[in-house]
């Protein structure tokens, strides 16, 4: 299972949060979105096939927060903030 995939499922579990997972992706930051089970990008294209994963198994995560879902932009209610992600990951 991907790190992805990971992040997904655990998004299924809790439904009442959104995930923005802070990552670098060919030296480019990147910010992903994950709720529900789905992953968007927040500033970079998203491919419309599903199996196409949206951070590639290079990438290297820094962080995650946990925002209140559904997430309000212009008012984000944060649950935890900048997590590293060895320790978000020890929680997957």
């Amino acid at each position: 299972m991907s790190i992805i995939e990971k992040l997904e499922q655990y998004s299924e579990q809790h439904p009442k949060e959104v995930l923005v997972v802070h990552a670098s992706i060919d030296g480019e930051e990147d910010e992903v979105v994950i709720f529900k089970g789905f992953s968007s990008s927040l500033m970079r294209s998203t491919a419309f096939d599903l199996d196409t994963p949206i951070l590639p198994e290079d990438s290297i995560i820094t962080s995650v927060d946990r925002v209140k879902g559904p997430i309000n932009p212009s008012q984000p209610e944060p649950i935890e903030m900048n997590i590293d992600w060895d320790i978000f990951c020890s929680r997957l």
